[in-house]
């Protein structure tokens, strides 16, 4: 009954209300920034190489190794997989749409994320949508309530999902018994992100500095291999995922299900373009302009769907092996690289997930920290932690037992809801971001390093960090 509840209100959320929010958001900054994401991509790649003055303050690097740890997990397969099964071939070019349109809405609220954020008592910053809803709207109980959602969200849902997620590509085995299996996995996993937890924010760092871009090149040379090897499927699946992403009359005959629905969500809950996670770790950055980490988590967005999430997708279509709903999640990503690797295939595929769920896991919960902070207006004591870390690696444990169903329902609705606040927030200040684009333009044409000062975008509200 709680599944059918949920079921009912995910698909009015992303039916009626989501899919005109993202859209409308993402083209309206598209125009308004004259298609930045696009145009400044030679930008964004540059300032990811920039390294931090202060030998303390966390680099562009690890700033979007953070965000990438969390938008690339357990989504990038299971997820793709799964919009394939349900929703078709097209699904997939929804999926592209989205993260382009997207680009623009991560570029505006990162950038808001930074402009806002504070000084740490070490110097260091943090920041995110909490704080330019408190700060720019002046609405502390918004504010609040934004980080009450983003706890649930990634605390809670998320995790729990990446949680199952991981276990149930472990099916495929002989020794899988699903009464134990997923327990004692769970357990493991639960364990290890614990030992990660208790050694700070600064090991979170470390650990997603190393994996993520390991784990990254490793798949996308896979998905490549494939690709390669069956290169004379090309044109047909080209073809199929052109046809299917305009046949009207299934789309609109079954709009719930459709190709359309599925990437708008897949896409969604793989990039987070416009939810309100990323500036997280855009704020924690030191960088001298705000709006050099608004390009970088731009950057951030189209490696996790244009290349991670198409190269689950082709994996998959170029292996030959027909999408069923029986299929759908890990089966159907196992089946198809087996089918082209061999018994190698199933094991790359186990190994990724786990690299994938590990580095989500422990990034979402520096999203959660920062929540935290927020809502108690300073670093919560260590007992606090202690036990929320504690409650967080249960609540992992407790996922990946759970029904695959409920658990896609409440992470797509807390995500849905996280969407629906922050899209109006970034459109109602993103006067400031704009002008900060326009500022960054403006100085790099005159060839300097550009630097930030509140009063050129016309901000008179006292800035913790910037003068």
């Amino acid at each position: 009954m709680l599944n059918t509840i949920l079921d009912a209100v995910n698909n009015a959320l992303y039916s009626y209300i989501l899919i005109i929010v993202l859209i409308a958001g993402g083209l309206y900054f598209t125009v308004r920034t004259r298609g930045a994401q696009l145009s400044m991509l030679p930008a964004q790649i540059r300032t990811v190489t920039e390294r931090p003055k202060d030998k303390k303050g966390v680099s562009s690097f690890h700033a979007l190794m953070v965000s990438t740890a969390s938008r690339v997990g357990t989504g990038n397969i299971i997820g793709v997989s799964t919009a394939i099964c349900l929703g078709g071939f097209g699904s997939v070019f929804w999926m592209w749409i989205i993260a382009i349109i997207g680009g623009a809405s991560a570029l505006i609220e990162s950038t808001l994320g930074q402009i806002f954020k504070r000084r740490a008592p070490d110097g260091t910053s943090y920041g995110g949508p909490a704080y330019y809803i408190e700060k720019g709207l002046r609405c502390r109980p918004l504010a609040i309530v934004f980080s009450v959602l983003l706890i649930f969200t990634y605390g809670v849902g998320f995790n729990m999902l990446a949680s199952y997620n991981l276990q149930s590509t472990f099916e495929t085995y002989e020794f899988y018994n699903p009464s134990v299996t997923p327990w004692i996995i769970g357990g493991v996993v639960a364990l290890l992100v614990g030992i990660c937890l208790f050694g700070g924010g600064g090991r979170i760092m470390k650990v997603t500095g190393v994996l993520v871009p390991v784990m990254g090149i490793a798949y996308i040379l896979v998905a490549l291999v494939i690709v390669a090897l069956n290169i004379t499927a090309l044109p047909s699946v080209f073809g199929r995922i052109f046809t299917e992403a305009f046949d009207f009359r299934a789309i609109f005959g079954g709009f719930g299900g459709s190709c359309v629905m599925y990437g708008i969500k897949r896409g969604l809950f793989s990039n987070e373009a416009g939810v309100g996670s990323a500036p997280n770790a855009a704020a924690a950055a030191d960088v001298s302009h705000p709006v050099k980490q608004g390009l970088v988590q731009t950057l951030s967005v189209f490696i996790d769907t244009l290349l991670v999430c198409s190269a689950t997708a082709f994996m998959c279509m170029f292996s030959g092996v027909e999408p069923t709903e029986a299929l759908s999640g890990a089966p159907y990503v196992q089946a198809a690289i087996e089918a082209t690797l061999g018994e190698f295939g199933p094991i790359f595929i186990t190994a990724a997930m786990v690299l994938f769920a590990f580095t989500t896991l422990v990034g979402n919960l520096f999203y959660v920290n920062q929540a935290w902070n927020h809502i108690f207006g300073k670093v919560p004591s260590r007992l606090f932690l202690s036990i929320y870390y504690v409650v967080a690696s249960g609540l992992i444990l407790l996922g990946s037992g759970l029904s695959a169903g409920l658990l896609w329902n409440v992470a797509d609705i807390a995500m849905g809801l996280m969407t629906v606040i922050n899209i109006p927030v970034i459109i109602l200040l993103g006067r400031y971001a704009l002008r900060a684009i326009k500022d960054y333009r403006r100085q790099r044409k005159e060839g300097k390093d550009p630097t930030f000062h509140a009063a050129d975008v016309g901000l008179d509200t006292e800035l913790d960090y910037w003068d």
